[in-house]
Protein backbone atom coordinates (compact mmCIF):
# COMPACT_ATOMS: atom_id res chain seq x y z
CA UNK A 1 0.00 0.00 0.00
CA UNK A 2 1.00 3.56 -0.42
CA UNK A 3 2.60 5.30 2.26
CA UNK A 4 -0.04 8.61 2.06
CA UNK A 5 -3.44 9.32 2.56
CA UNK A 6 -5.52 11.63 0.96
CA UNK A 7 -7.83 13.38 4.11
CA UNK A 8 -10.82 11.35 3.22
CA UNK A 9 -9.24 8.27 1.82
CA UNK A 10 -8.21 4.78 4.14
CA UNK A 11 -6.60 1.15 3.22
CA UNK A 12 -9.60 -1.53 3.00
CA UNK A 13 -8.26 -4.63 3.33
CA UNK A 14 -11.17 -6.84 2.95
CA UNK A 15 -15.44 -6.11 2.52
CA UNK A 16 -17.59 -9.47 3.21
CA UNK A 17 -20.76 -10.32 4.61
CA UNK A 18 -21.34 -12.48 7.41
CA UNK A 19 -22.79 -13.21 10.82
CA UNK A 20 -21.73 -10.53 13.69
CA UNK A 21 -19.89 -12.66 16.15
CA UNK A 22 -19.41 -10.10 18.85
CA UNK A 23 -20.75 -8.01 21.31
CA UNK A 24 -24.66 -6.42 21.24
CA UNK A 25 -25.22 -7.63 18.01
CA UNK A 26 -24.12 -10.99 17.78
CA UNK A 27 -25.91 -13.02 15.56
CA UNK A 28 -27.27 -10.08 13.08
CA UNK A 29 -26.50 -10.51 9.68
CA UNK A 30 -24.23 -7.38 8.42
CA UNK A 31 -21.70 -6.32 6.07
CA UNK A 32 -18.20 -6.25 7.39
CA UNK A 33 -16.18 -3.29 6.11
CA UNK A 34 -11.90 -3.89 7.65
CA UNK A 35 -9.54 -1.00 7.21
CA UNK A 36 -5.79 -2.00 7.27
CA UNK A 37 -3.71 -0.65 9.86
CA UNK A 38 -3.48 -0.75 13.38
CA UNK A 39 -0.37 0.38 15.95
CA UNK A 40 -1.29 -2.08 19.07
CA UNK A 41 -0.33 -5.32 19.42
CA UNK A 42 -2.58 -7.42 21.66
CA UNK A 43 -1.50 -10.61 22.33
CA UNK A 44 -4.66 -12.57 21.38
CA UNK A 45 -5.20 -10.51 17.95
CA UNK A 46 -6.91 -12.76 15.51
CA UNK A 47 -6.00 -10.53 12.81
CA UNK A 48 -2.41 -9.58 12.32
CA UNK A 49 -2.39 -9.48 8.90
CA UNK A 50 -3.83 -6.24 9.47
CA UNK A 51 -1.98 -4.10 11.80
CA UNK A 52 0.55 -2.88 8.97
CA UNK A 53 0.02 -1.23 5.68
CA UNK A 54 1.41 -3.37 2.62
CA UNK A 55 2.05 -2.41 -0.82
CA UNK A 56 1.56 -5.54 -2.22
CA UNK A 57 -2.03 -6.16 -0.98
CA UNK A 58 -5.13 -5.29 -2.92
CA UNK A 59 -8.41 -5.33 -1.49
CA UNK A 60 -10.65 -8.52 -1.22
CA UNK A 61 -14.16 -7.94 -1.91
CA UNK A 62 -16.77 -11.27 -1.49
CA UNK A 63 -19.53 -10.57 -3.76
CA UNK A 64 -22.01 -13.04 -4.06
CA UNK A 65 -20.87 -13.72 -7.76
CA UNK A 66 -17.28 -14.87 -6.11
CA UNK A 67 -14.58 -12.18 -4.89
CA UNK A 68 -12.89 -9.69 -6.62
CA UNK A 69 -9.58 -7.67 -6.37
CA UNK A 70 -9.08 -3.78 -5.61
CA UNK A 71 -7.06 -1.33 -5.84
CA UNK A 72 -6.72 -0.77 -1.30
CA UNK A 73 -6.57 2.86 -1.52
CA UNK A 74 -10.40 3.83 -1.41
CA UNK A 75 -12.89 6.81 -0.61
CA UNK A 76 -16.50 6.23 1.42
CA UNK A 77 -17.82 6.43 -1.70
CA UNK A 78 -15.76 3.71 -3.47
CA UNK A 79 -16.33 1.64 -0.27
CA UNK A 80 -19.84 2.19 0.24
CA UNK A 81 -20.57 0.07 -3.85
CA UNK A 82 -17.79 -2.38 -2.44
CA UNK A 83 -20.58 -3.24 0.90
CA UNK A 84 -23.44 -2.92 -1.86
CA UNK A 85 -21.68 -5.24 -4.23
CA UNK A 86 -21.12 -7.59 -1.29
CA UNK A 87 -24.86 -7.80 0.22
CA UNK A 88 -26.88 -11.09 -0.72
CA UNK A 89 -29.80 -9.21 -0.61
CA UNK A 90 -31.49 -6.25 1.11
CA UNK A 91 -28.94 -3.46 2.56
CA UNK A 92 -27.45 -5.09 5.64
CA UNK A 93 -25.71 -2.82 8.79
CA UNK A 94 -22.09 -2.45 7.98
CA UNK A 95 -19.77 -3.16 10.99
CA UNK A 96 -16.50 -0.93 10.16
CA UNK A 97 -13.75 -3.02 11.89
CA UNK A 98 -9.99 -3.69 11.53
CA UNK A 99 -6.78 -3.15 12.46
CA UNK A 100 -7.98 0.16 14.04
CA UNK A 101 -10.39 2.18 12.11
CA UNK A 102 -9.64 5.30 14.36
CA UNK A 103 -6.42 5.60 12.10
CA UNK A 104 -8.78 6.66 9.06
CA UNK A 105 -11.51 9.31 11.07
CA UNK A 106 -11.61 11.56 8.17
CA UNK A 107 -12.39 8.62 6.12
CA UNK A 108 -15.00 7.55 8.78
CA UNK A 109 -17.03 10.84 8.93
CA UNK A 110 -17.33 10.71 5.07
CA UNK A 111 -19.10 6.94 4.83
CA UNK A 112 -21.92 7.88 6.39
CA UNK A 113 -23.25 9.80 3.65
CA UNK A 114 -22.16 7.52 1.33
CA UNK A 115 -24.05 4.34 2.97
CA UNK A 116 -27.82 5.07 2.05
CA UNK A 117 -29.65 5.31 5.30
CA UNK A 118 -27.76 1.59 6.64
CA UNK A 119 -27.04 1.44 9.76
CA UNK A 120 -23.41 2.11 10.55
CA UNK A 121 -21.43 0.46 13.50
CA UNK A 122 -18.04 0.85 14.73
CA UNK A 123 -15.70 -1.50 16.07
CA UNK A 124 -12.57 -0.12 18.10
CA UNK A 125 -10.01 -1.12 20.56
CA UNK A 126 -10.69 2.19 22.41
CA UNK A 127 -7.35 3.62 22.68
CA UNK A 128 -7.67 6.56 21.23
CA UNK A 129 -10.77 8.86 23.03
CA UNK A 130 -9.72 12.08 21.01
CA UNK A 131 -10.99 10.93 18.19
CA UNK A 132 -13.41 8.47 18.81
CA UNK A 133 -14.86 11.79 20.64
CA UNK A 134 -14.98 13.12 16.96
CA UNK A 135 -15.97 10.07 14.93
CA UNK A 136 -18.32 8.95 17.59
CA UNK A 137 -21.79 10.80 16.12
CA UNK A 138 -21.67 9.38 12.36
CA UNK A 139 -22.04 6.34 14.15
CA UNK A 140 -25.24 4.20 15.08
CA UNK A 141 -23.14 1.86 17.41
CA UNK A 142 -19.88 1.88 19.18
CA UNK A 143 -18.28 -1.41 20.75
CA UNK A 144 -15.32 -0.87 22.32
CA UNK A 145 -12.51 -2.73 23.79
CA UNK A 146 -11.05 -2.62 27.53
CA UNK A 147 -7.77 -3.87 27.45
CA UNK A 148 -5.81 -4.95 29.94
CA UNK A 149 -2.32 -3.44 30.06
CA UNK A 150 -0.73 -6.93 30.53
CA UNK A 151 -2.03 -8.15 27.15
CA UNK A 152 -0.63 -5.16 25.07
CA UNK A 153 2.88 -5.05 23.59
CA UNK A 154 4.91 -1.56 22.20
CA UNK A 155 2.70 -0.08 20.11
CA UNK A 156 4.06 0.28 16.68
CA UNK A 157 3.32 3.80 14.52
CA UNK A 158 2.25 3.93 11.44
CA UNK A 159 4.09 5.33 8.92
CA UNK A 160 2.25 6.96 6.74
CA UNK A 161 1.14 10.62 6.28
CA UNK A 162 -2.52 11.65 6.63
CA UNK A 163 -3.49 9.19 8.99
CA UNK A 164 -4.25 9.86 12.83
CA UNK A 165 -2.38 11.78 14.66
CA UNK A 166 -3.27 10.53 18.03
CA UNK A 167 -0.52 8.75 20.27
CA UNK A 168 -1.11 5.43 21.27
CA UNK A 169 -1.19 4.29 24.74
CA UNK A 170 2.17 3.03 25.96
CA UNK A 171 2.22 2.30 30.04
CA UNK A 172 -0.48 0.89 32.21
CA UNK A 173 -1.32 5.14 33.16
CA UNK A 174 -1.56 5.70 29.51
CA UNK A 175 -4.00 2.67 29.31
CA UNK A 176 -5.78 3.54 32.72
CA UNK A 177 -6.61 7.22 31.44
CA UNK A 178 -7.77 6.52 27.50
CA UNK A 179 -9.86 3.83 29.08
CA UNK A 180 -11.07 6.64 31.47
CA UNK A 181 -11.81 8.78 28.35
CA UNK A 182 -13.16 6.71 26.00
CA UNK A 183 -16.20 5.24 28.96
CA UNK A 184 -16.99 8.49 29.45
CA UNK A 185 -17.43 9.17 25.35
CA UNK A 186 -19.60 6.65 25.20
CA UNK A 187 -21.65 6.60 28.54
CA UNK A 188 -24.58 7.71 26.84
CA UNK A 189 -24.73 6.39 23.55
CA UNK A 190 -25.82 3.31 21.87
CA UNK A 191 -22.46 1.58 22.90
CA UNK A 192 -20.98 -1.90 24.04
CA UNK A 193 -18.49 -2.53 26.21
CA UNK A 194 -15.84 -5.57 25.72
CA UNK A 195 -13.41 -7.56 27.72
CA UNK A 196 -11.16 -10.53 26.24
CA UNK A 197 -10.57 -13.08 28.72
CA UNK A 198 -7.79 -15.49 28.48
CA UNK A 199 -5.86 -17.93 31.19
CA UNK A 200 -3.31 -17.11 32.89
CA UNK A 201 -4.35 -13.38 34.48
CA UNK A 202 -5.58 -12.67 38.17
CA UNK A 203 -9.01 -11.76 39.10
CA UNK A 204 -7.44 -9.02 40.38
CA UNK A 205 -6.34 -7.55 37.28
CA UNK A 206 -9.50 -7.13 35.51
CA UNK A 207 -11.32 -5.33 38.62
CA UNK A 208 -10.27 -1.63 37.43
CA UNK A 209 -11.96 -2.20 34.15
CA UNK A 210 -14.69 -3.29 35.60
CA UNK A 211 -14.81 -0.46 38.42
CA UNK A 212 -14.28 1.74 35.76
CA UNK A 213 -17.22 0.58 33.60
CA UNK A 214 -19.50 1.04 36.66
CA UNK A 215 -18.28 4.47 38.21
CA UNK A 216 -18.04 5.62 34.36
CA UNK A 217 -20.57 3.88 31.87
CA UNK A 218 -23.07 1.95 34.32
CA UNK A 219 -25.68 1.16 31.51
CA UNK A 220 -23.34 -0.05 28.85
CA UNK A 221 -23.65 -3.87 28.46
CA UNK A 222 -20.10 -5.61 28.98
CA UNK A 223 -19.00 -8.40 27.01
CA UNK A 224 -16.73 -11.22 28.48
CA UNK A 225 -15.20 -12.56 25.94
CA UNK A 226 -12.83 -16.03 26.02
CA UNK A 227 -10.25 -15.72 23.92
CA UNK A 228 -10.28 -18.28 20.88
CA UNK A 229 -7.13 -20.73 21.48
CA UNK A 230 -4.62 -18.63 19.26
CA UNK A 231 -0.52 -19.59 19.29
CA UNK A 232 -0.04 -19.99 23.29
CA UNK A 233 -2.91 -17.97 24.45
CA UNK A 234 -5.54 -20.02 26.01
CA UNK A 235 -9.09 -19.39 27.29
CA UNK A 236 -9.75 -19.06 30.80
CA UNK A 237 -11.35 -22.05 32.82
CA UNK A 238 -14.94 -21.87 33.57
CA UNK A 239 -14.97 -21.08 36.98
CA UNK A 240 -12.60 -18.15 36.42
CA UNK A 241 -15.31 -16.94 34.19
CA UNK A 242 -18.01 -17.27 36.64
CA UNK A 243 -15.78 -15.61 39.01
CA UNK A 244 -15.30 -12.41 36.84
CA UNK A 245 -19.20 -12.85 36.15
CA UNK A 246 -20.23 -12.09 39.84
CA UNK A 247 -17.29 -9.23 40.55
CA UNK A 248 -19.26 -7.57 37.59
CA UNK A 249 -22.71 -8.57 39.01
CA UNK A 250 -21.48 -7.45 42.60
CA UNK A 251 -20.78 -3.82 40.90
CA UNK A 252 -24.64 -4.06 39.49
CA UNK A 253 -23.18 -3.94 35.53
CA UNK A 254 -25.40 -5.82 32.38
CA UNK A 255 -22.87 -8.59 32.12
CA UNK A 256 -22.66 -11.53 29.65
CA UNK A 257 -20.49 -14.28 28.91
CA UNK A 258 -20.32 -14.50 24.94
CA UNK A 259 -17.66 -16.71 22.79
CA UNK A 260 -16.55 -15.80 19.67
CA UNK A 261 -19.77 -16.73 17.41
CA UNK A 262 -18.08 -16.46 14.29
CA UNK A 263 -15.21 -18.57 15.29
CA UNK A 264 -18.06 -21.47 16.91
CA UNK A 265 -19.63 -21.56 13.24
CA UNK A 266 -16.34 -20.90 11.19
CA UNK A 267 -17.18 -18.34 9.35
CA UNK A 268 -15.21 -15.43 8.10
Amino acid sequence: MASTSTSTSAPVLEVFASIQGEGAYAGEAQVFLRLAGCPLRCEWCDTPQSWVLDDSHSTRVSTPEGPLRREPWASAFQAATWVAAAEPREARTVSVTGGEPLMWPEFLLVLPGMLAGRRLHLETAGAHPETLRRVAPAFDHLSVDLKLPEDMGPPVPLEVQGGLSEPSPETPEDWTRVRREVLAVIADRDACAKIVVRAGRELAAYMPLLEDLERLAPKIPLYLTPVSPLRDVRPPAAEFLEDLVEEARDLHLDVRVMPQIHRVLAIP
